[in-house]
């Protein structure tokens, strides 16, 4: 009893400080995952506490539950808004490009290690595919803002190159294990078996349970635990058929969690606590199961590896896979270095120990490396990459929260909370008119609060620096409101430098925009900047805003995409619905260039 309650103990203090350190990352600007990974180190055999744990069987076991939970979160709030701008170039991102990583870097590393090259391969492949975890929690969670094709790009691709990676992982060692024994087109039959199972069980039980779940009422507690039962099932069962169960529970995910109901969600706040809880205990584990000394042995190959795949490997499979899709250079950029490595790669390893592949134990102290390499480099130079890859946007039409209460199984009232910002423009205003832009019937004061209180709402209320005012809105008016409640002095000078002075709408014809005089006109068609659009017969200037900013960029257009009008004006979009139309396009002036 004494060791069972030894164990609960070390267990939840481990966890506890793992949260508690949570605090630090961002002042520190350290990655969460990292620390997680450090908390165990120190808990471990060679750390403060001392404890021996080897159990890689134990640890791929929590592994694979927790990867599979952190999927099926991932996949909850990813919107199909996502694949309208990312899916292509994430699926030729998680097949060719995880190939051409593996591939690339198998070279590299055979000729470092000076090994065989099925081995070389093998480490190749356990680090060639990015990591889920690492790259919601840092995108979503880290403070920066990018623009939605680059962003659904990096998310889709991380869920979806899993299968890929544990099937090459798998085949190499056996490859490793019995060479004589493997075929070519056994291994593609077992890698469409893998997609095609994975795929097709994934669309199947996520139709069935987001149909399934409005029709049953249970204690609002239960629905997370249920979908969470569900998605555990519906990876286990695809694993069971062969089938790669990670896809599985990724695409159930996305399904269930753009089916909005009652029942799904208000659920997100739990299965966010249980995504959390599944990285703090698989990083934990991680780290207590690899021994410092060892990793440091083989540091300068993990250094070697990471810098050969973050600078090399990464950005030649990236190029080669989005560059089809029109992606600019500074996406391509960006796109290659956010190639995060995390717990995947991690878990990836323990399966040759498992299996008994020679040198195994190496293959995963290198691993290690790679991991805490890449997440040191690559995590926390995200918000300074941004800025230089220019893939960034303003973020200053979000709310500071908000809360969607269901009225009924289908019918739901969102409420959204707006700081009054320092020089924001609704000071001094009453909270009800706020904007006369929005009908009085789609928006209404829910709640005033100054100094921690309630305030009653009279005639005479006017807003004051540090009012947090509550909305409940019927249409999606909330950017529109957090202009007024955000648009300090500072935060203005931001959005116009970035998206220019002057804001247009999307259906004005170019040629009758003020700046655009004849002169300039006939000053832009003489240098054959623009003309034409290629397959269009009408004069740039004839068509409207929207059709030229869409026949020039030749891609679904999203918020930051530029297109050049001349050498010194600009059009940079601000605004896209859901469906991809433009709602607001601003006109910046260009800097000129220096002779």
């Amino acid at each position: 009893m004494d060791t069972l309650n030894i164990v609960y103990l070390v267990g939840a203090v481990l966890i506890f400080a793992s949260i508690m350190a949570s605090t630090l990352s961002a002042r520190l600007g350290v990655p969460l995952l990292l620390l997680f990974l450090v908390v165990g180190m120190l808990a471990g055999e060679e750390g403060i506490l001392g404890i021996e744990f080897s159990q890689y069987a134990i640890a791929n076991f929590v592994g694979q539950a927790a990867l599979a939970c952190i999927l099926l979160d991932g996949g909850l709030r990813t919107s199909f808004k996502s694949f309208r701008v990312g899916l292509k170039p994430a699926i030729t991102l998680a097949t060719w490009g995880v190939l051409a990583t593996v591939m690339i870097l198998g070279v590299f590393v055979t000729w470092l290690l000076d090994v065989d090259w099925r081995f070389g391969l093998l480490l190749a492949a356990i680090v060639g595919s990015t990591d889920a975890a690492a790259v919601f929690s840092l995108l979503r969670n880290g403070g920066v803002k990018l623009n939605d094709r680059v962003q659904a790009t990096l998310e889709l691709e991380s869920g979806a190159n899993d299968p890929l990676a544990i099937l090459l992982v798998t085949g190499l060692i056996a490859l490793n294990v019995d060479p004589a024994g493997q075929t070519a087109l056994g291994f593609l039959g077992l890698l469409l078996q893998q997609l095609s199972f994975g795929l097709g069980m994934g669309l199947f039980f996520g139709y069935f349970l987001s149909r399934l779940l409005p029709k049953i009422h249970l204690a609002e507690g239960m629905y997370a635990i249920l979908i969470l039962s569900a998605g555990l099932a519906v990876f286990a069962a695809t694993n069971l058929l062969g089938g790669s169960g990670f896809l599985a529970v990724f695409i159930a995910g996305i399904l269930i969690g753009n089916h909005k109901v009652r029942s799904t969600e208000h659920v997100m706040r739990v299965m966010d606590s249980f995504a959390w809880l599944s990285q703090a205990v698989l990083f934990v584990v991680l780290g207590l199961l690899v021994t410092p000394s060892n990793v440091l042995e083989v540091w300068p190959y993990s250094v070697a590896i990471a810098a050969f795949m973050i600078l090399v490997a990464r950005p030649i499979a990236v190029y080669t896979s989005v560059l089809p899709f029109k992606f600019k250079n500074k996406e391509i950029g960006f796109i290659s270095w956010v190639g995060l490595r995390g717990a995947v790669p991690i878990t990836l390893a323990m399966l040759p120990v498992i299996a008994g592949v020679d040198n195994a134990f190496m293959l995963f102290d290198i691993a290690f490396g790679v991991v805490v390499l890449s997440l040191v480099l690559q995590g926390t130079t995200i918000p300074f990459m941004s800025n230089l890859f220019k893939v960034r946007i303003p973020n200053n039409k979000d709310p500071k929260e908000e809360h969607e209460v269901w009225v009924s199984d289908r019918a739901s009232i969102t409420l959204y909370e707006f700081e009054v910002k320092s020089g924001a423009f609704a000071i001094g205003r009453h909270p009800r008119d706020i904007s006369t832009r929005i009908s009085p019937e789609e928006i209404r004061v829910f709640a005033l609060v100054r100094g921690q209180q309630i305030l009653a709402i009279n005639e005479d209320t006017k807003l004051k620096f540090g009012d947090s005012v509550w909305y409940a809105m019927s249409g999606n008016h909330a950017g529109q409101i957090a202009d007024v409640f955000n648009d300090t002095t500072l935060d203005r000078r931001a959005i116009d430098d970035f998206y220019g002075d002057w804001l247009l709408s999307p259906n004005v014809k170019l040629g009758d925009v003020p700046f655009f005089t004849d002169k300039m006109k006939f000053e832009s068609l003489d240098d054959g900047l623009n003309t034409k659009n290629e397959g269009s017969s009408k004069n740039m200037w004839e068509q409207t805003v929207a059709q030229y900013v869409k026949e020039s960029l030749k891609m679904a257009p999203v918020s930051g995409d530029t297109v050049v009008i001349n050498e010194e004006w600009l059009l940079v979009i601000k605004d896209v619905d859901d469906n991809g139309r433009l709602r607001a396009i601003g006109l910046k002036q260009q800097e000129p260039k220096q002779q």
